[in-house]
């Protein structure tokens, strides 16, 4: 016997026989075959010929009213042949319409479709095969228009899960739970960088894992298998970029490859470039950097603004509402400031940003900001209007540094520490390091320097106090803003500012002294 081809699709889904069998107005009736429920109809097609085999597609139910069976055809040999046949070309079901031409549905008709797996359907006298046929196409449009619907209501939710704060878990998690299996993103080591749905077994999480190794080693976009009994799938995230999308599920609905396809998508915008030819510039610099260039020298290489604002930067300090963020997240965060140079350490993340039009100055030129203080809040307490450089992000917690020339990047990294550090104190998503002149740049700097040095001597020595300090200080002697931003008990921060107190023989509550050690600290 032949091996059954495999149909190609047609571009309406198929329906299961039994809601065929449930139609009352055609009165069915299946007489042989595996349960209605497990068999699915893609087309119905009508046919007399004795070998119907080239004729069919595959996943058809064939119609017949037995018009090809030769008289004295009682044995099996005849219809064994024809069953076969179908068999051999796909055909999902047979359809025999019982008169005018046989009373009867022919036992060894019935035998040999039972002998080879082929369901057989009787066709009552009242029952054309037009209106099977109808019925068939009708059930197909029904479900066609429940695919659209489903595909479309997906599509809504991955792109809402995209615009979230985790956009990229987001997008994980919905997909799982739309196609009720396991979602992974692989990085382009093969690493597994994120994961939702239900953990498969161990088979399964490998088998998946080397099909999306097969989708970056090969350059393909897609690959699919089937490891016990799980449907497998892996598409590539975007030309050239190593991420892979994998999934895993336990069945395979009409669409399922759609909806994986909308979040493959969104997951290369998420985890691509967002400013296309600048890695070799960024390689340049690097290996630059690391040959003893400096970071002015290289600053061109990084992208930025137009003309003079192309010299200044911000430095930003971010802190993500769920802790660590995993290096997507990052990326992201990247992507919604305007820059590539991202970098994740711990559970703050650093974003290097080209200062804008309207913010590309000098750290000590005149800002038309209202600052509050050595570093101004947005928040529900601080109405953020027009102002210089990165705006709030949902999820996120930012510091963000004055503009700086790159070889002030560091100077500006410290800035946006500390502004983290007030942000997260205050609990507002975004602080900006304020820049503007102050009384204290009017001190030579080299007097002012040896003087903070010696004011500050006693307790230079201790890092945490000069550090408890300046928090102490830029939060306005508030013992709790400081224990957060520190993420220390409040009595220990009570205790430290009396150690300085004692050190620095000062009275902490006199305002004077208060602003004297914080112009010493910021020096």
């Amino acid at each position: 016997m032949q091996e059954p081809v495999v149909p190609p699709a047609p571009p309406t889904p198929p329906v299961s026989l039994a809601a065929l069998l449930a139609r009352d107005d055609l009165a069915l009736r299946q007489l042989a075959g595996p349960p209605a429920a497990d068999v699915t109809i893609r087309w119905a097609h009508t046919s007399e010929m004795s070998d119907p085999f080239p004729y069919l597609l595959g996943g058809e139910l064939l119609l017949t009213a037995g018009v090809h069976i030769p008289e004295g055809a009682g044995s099996g040999a005849y219809f064994d042949d024809y069953v076969s046949r179908i068999v051999a070309a796909g055909g999902a079901a047979l359809g025999f319409g019982v008169a005018p031409v046989h009373h009867t549905v022919p036992g060894a008709l019935v035998a040999a479709c039972e002998a080879y797996g082929l369901p057989l359907v009787e066709v009552p006298p009242r029952t054309t095969f037009s209106g099977v046929a109808r019925a068939v196409w009708q059930l197909m449009a029904r479900a066609r228009l429940a695919e659209l619907r489903r595909v479309s209501e997906a599509q809504q939710g991955l792109a809402a899960a995209a615009s979230r704060p985790d956009p990229v878990p987001s997008v994980l998690r919905r997909l799982a739970t739309r196609l009720d299996g396991r979602a992974v993103l692989y990085g382009p080591e093969g690493a597994q960088i994120a994961a939702a749905g239900r953990e498969p077994g161990g088979e399964v999480r490998r088998a998946l894992a080397e099909l999306a190794r097969f989708v970056t080693a090969h350059a393909t976009t897609t690959a699919t298998d089937t490891v016990a009994g799980t449907r497998l799938a892996a598409y590539a995230l975007g030309p050239g970029q190593g991420f892979v999308l994998g999934v895993a599920a336990p069945h395979r609905e009409s669409g399922d490859h759609t909806i994986a396809s909308v979040a493959a998508v969104l997951l290369s915008l998420l985890t691509g470039e967002h400013q296309s030819g600048t890695g070799a510039a960024r390689s340049s610099a690097l290996v630059r950097l690391l040959l003893g260039a400096r970071p002015e020298e290289v600053a061109p290489l990084l992208g930025g603004g137009d003309g003079e604002d192309a010299s200044h930067w911000h430095v930003v300090h971010a802190h993500h509402r769920t802790g660590a963020a995993d290096p997507v997240s990052a990326s992201a965060l990247g992507a919604a400031l305007g820059s590539p140079l991202v970098d994740a350490a711990g559970d703050v993340v650093r974003v290097l940003v080209p200062a804008g039009p309207k913010d590309g100055r000098p750290a000590n030129s005149t800002a038309p900001d209202r600052p509050t203080g050595p570093d101004r809040p947005i928040g529900p307490k601080a109405p953020a209007g027009p102002g210089p450089g990165p705006a709030a992000q949902p999820g996120w917690t930012l510091g963000v540094s004055a503009p700086a020339v790159p070889a002030d990047w560091p100077a500006a990294d410290s800035q946006a520490a500390r502004a983290l550090a007030r942000a997260r104190a205050t609990r507002v998503p975004l602080v900006r390091h304020g820049a503007r002149p102050a009384l204290a740049d009017l001190v030579p700097d080299g007097e002012a320097e040896a003087h903070a040095r010696a004011l500050l001597a006693p307790v230079a020595a201790v890092p945490a106090l000069t550090e408890t300090l300046r928090a102490w200080l830029s939060l306005h002697g508030s013992w709790d803003r400081t224990a957060v931003a520190l993420s220390v008990h409040r009595n220990t921060v009570r205790q430290r500012i009396a150690r300085c107190a004692a050190l620095l023989e000062a009275d902490l509550d006199d305002p004077d002294v208060r602003m004297e050690l914080w112009f010493a600290l910021r020096r």
